[in-house]
Formats: C-alpha cells, sequence, structure tokens
C-alpha cells in the first residue's frame, strides 16, 4: 500500500499525561468479537484470549451459524484452537433469519449453549445477506425471547438505498428498533457498535432492558480519519465512524459510569489484500491493543476509576452472569505505537492504530473467568 494511505491519522485533541501509573482491573470481556473461522481464527483467537476473558462471538459466517448445532460445532472449533493455558470463554450467539425456529432459540439458550440472538438487516454489513428484511417474519422469535429471558444483539443501520450512510443508525432507531421494542416488552436489546449521539440519547434513556455496546476503535477516530489526506481503508467499518460531535458523544457515555454500557470492540479480521483494494471490506481489527488504547481514552477523559465498569462489570450485569475473578494489569509507559501487523496463512491483517502516541499497556492477565 502507498505510503500516503498508511500515514498516521489526524489528531482528535489527546494529550499525552506525564505521570507513571498502574491500574488493576477485574480482567474484562469482549462483548461483541469476530473470530472468523479456520486459518484465520487460529491467528487472531491469541490477540483476544491474552487479554479477555469471554466474548460474545459474531455468528456472521459463510454459511451463518443459524442452529444450535452450528453454535455448537463453532464453539467446539473455537475451543480447539486456543493456545495451550489459555483461560477463554467464547460466549456463542445465533444468527437470525427469516425461518429462525423459536423453540431452538430457546432450548440453546437453556442449554448454556448460546448467550443472544444477533439480528442483522439484510445486507448491513459483511456477510450479513442471510438477514433480516420483514421484521414480522421473526415477531414470533422475539416473543420467545422475551419470554425466556433470551437477549438479542442488533446491528443498528437499516438497509434502504434512499437513506445516506451516516444516517441509518439514527433512522434503524425510529423505523426499527422503537417499533420492536414497543410490540415486545420484556425483551433485553443490545445497541451493538453504537456511534451516533443519537443513540447515546436513546440508551440513556434505558429502563435496564436496554444497553449498548461501543467499539475501541468509535472512541478514537471520526470520519475525517477515513477521509481526510487520502482514503484509509483501515478506518473502515460498518457502521462507519461520523462526525466528531458524535464521537466526543461515544466518549462521554462511555466514561460517564453509566450501567447499560459496556465494551464490544467489533474486532473484525481482514487481510491486508482485502481491504486495500478496489472494494475493501468494512472492518477494524483491534483485539491486540484495545485494552491500552481504552486506557489512554478514559485517561484522557480523567475516567480511569470508569474504566473497570466499562470493561469488565457493566456487561456481565446486563447479560446476568458474575464478573469475572481474574486481574488484568495496565501501566503507563513511553510513547509508543502499537502493533502494526499480525500474520496469518492468509496474509497480513493490520492492527488499529489511530495515529496517536501510545502511552499504555499491559502489564499482564491473571486467569478467572466469572
Amino acid at each position: 500500500m502507498p505510503r500516503s494511505c498508511m500515514a498516521r491519522a489526524p489528531r482528535v485533541g489527546y494529550a499525552a499525561t506525564v505521570m507513571t501509573q498502574t491500574l488493576t482491573l477485574r480482567r474484562p470481556d469482549d462483548w461483541h468479537l469476530h473470530l472468523r473461522d479456520g486459518a484465520m481464527m487460529r491467528a487472531v483467537l491469541p490477540e483476544t484470549a491474552r487479554d479477555f476473558a469471554r466474548a460474545i462471538i459474531m455468528p456472521n459466517l459463510v454459511p451463518p451459524v443459524v442452529t444450535s448445532g452450528d453454535a455448537a460445532a463453532y464453539r467446539d472449533r473455537i475451543l480447539a484452537a486456543l493456545p495451550a493455558g489459555a483461560e477463554f470463554a467464547p460466549l456463542m450467539t445465533l444468527y437470525l433469519t427469516e425461518q429462525t425456529d423459536p423453540a431452538d432459540v430457546v432450548q440453546a439458550h437453556a442449554d448454556g449453549l448460546i448467550a443472544a440472538v444477533k439480528l442483522y438487516p439484510a445486507g448491513a454489513t459483511t456477510n450479513s445477506a442471510s438477514g433480516v428484511r420483514d421484521m414480522d417474519k421473526v415477531q414470533p422469535v422475539f416473543d420467545a425471547m422475551a419470554e425466556a429471558g433470551v437477549p438479542l444483539c442488533v446491528h443498528g443501520e437499516v438497509t434502504d438505498p434512499a437513506i445516506d450512510i451516516f444516517d441509518r443508525e439514527a433512522v434503524f432507531i425510529d423505523r426499527v428498533l422503537d417499533p420492536i421494542r414497543r410490540r415486545t416488552p420484556g425483551l433485553r436489546v443490545i445497541m451493538e457498535h453504537i456511534t451516533t449521539s443519537d443513540a447515546c440519547a436513546y440508551v440513556r434513556e434505558s429502563d435496564g432492558s436496554l444497553g449498548a455496546t461501543i467499539t475501541t476503535h468509535h472512541l478514537l477516530i471520526n470520519r475525517n480519519h477515513i477521509l481526510v489526506g487520502g482514503i484509509k481503508p483501515h478506518f473502515y467499518c460498518l457502521p462507519v465512524a461520523k462526525r466528531e460531535t458524535h464521537r466526543e458523544a461515544l466518549v462521554a457515555l462511555a466514561t460517564s459510569g453509566f450501567p447499560y454500557v459496556f465494551l464490544g470492540t467489533d474486532s473484525a479480521p481482514h487481510t491486508q489484500a482485502n481491504k486495500e483494494c478496489a472494494c475493501g471490506c468494512a472492518g477494524i481489527f483491534s483485539a491486540p491493543v484495545t485494552m491500552p488504547w481504552l486506557a489512554q481514552v478514559f485517561d484522557e477523559a480523567g475516567a480511569l476509576d470508569k474504566l473497570e465498569a466499562f470493561t469488565s462489570l457493566n456487561g456481565p450485569a446486563f447479560y446476568g452472569m458474575s464478573a469475572n475473578e481474574g486481574r488484568l494489569t495496565l501501566e503507563k509507559a513511553p510513547p509508543t505505537g502499537g502493533p502494526q501487523q499480525i500474520e496469518t496463512p492468509d496474509g497480513p491483517v493490520i492492527v488499529f492504530d489511530p495515529g496517536i502516541s501510545l502511552t499504555w499497556r499491559v502489564r499482564g492477565a491473571e486467569n478467572g473467568t466469572g
């Protein structure tokens, strides 16, 4: 890739703190993660398992994970690929389709096989062609989930081509999400990877049945990072990063201690070749550097005391799980960049780098899941 396209992104207003500091948290969880499958999964899984105790695993494989049998088989492949000595629990999800069997969903959740069901509007993101086009056709699934206490994770964007890509999240809330919640009292919903002040305002009204995840990268970049000085394909993701005012709203919510918002990295590996091409894939690979970058964001906001809630406490509480017993320690370090890439059998995967000197690092993690 030409160096002009790999240049560091514009700064977004962070200033380094000079005092030496360490911070120990309960071991964090990732409530939105793409591991892919096969050789790619085996290459990227250690990057998550090193720091995180659990992760909600996205089901948008090819073919997708649509039944309890699919979920069990995928979980077994993940566990078989874990590095020796790693203590990591994959929390499986089912991909909602218009043919999903409500009984299969309820039983899979009761058996502890799945933690949630994932709603992709058809065509919204990577491998979402099998997603839902007519919400009325999946209402019986929503009703069964509400009765059984099965959480629904949503990719919150409409796919109407008449709607501008920067407006798709706000329109989704009005047209799709709010009507689903009104029709289905008791349904627990997680708005995943929110990107707008509209979504921040909506989740702040939660009565406890609505939660939201925020990614590492949406706390650090805005749409200028993608477009200023040349197109930066490694900053392209879906939902796409928005204006700086929206990024600021996300930081304010994440660092506020609000109990219904928590970390979901949406770390999504694609090879460098599949990002740097005429039709580059959407996705940012942040798993190796998420915890240092989050410490930096919270440090700059004067909210290091809120980091544990965001990464380690709020998510388990929303999903009805215990917080992890293990610990993870971060420390201030001389400013550096993060790792540039990891190698996979399919080719290198570029690691998220927002173009700011990184002043935190992970000292180490102790095992112990919830």
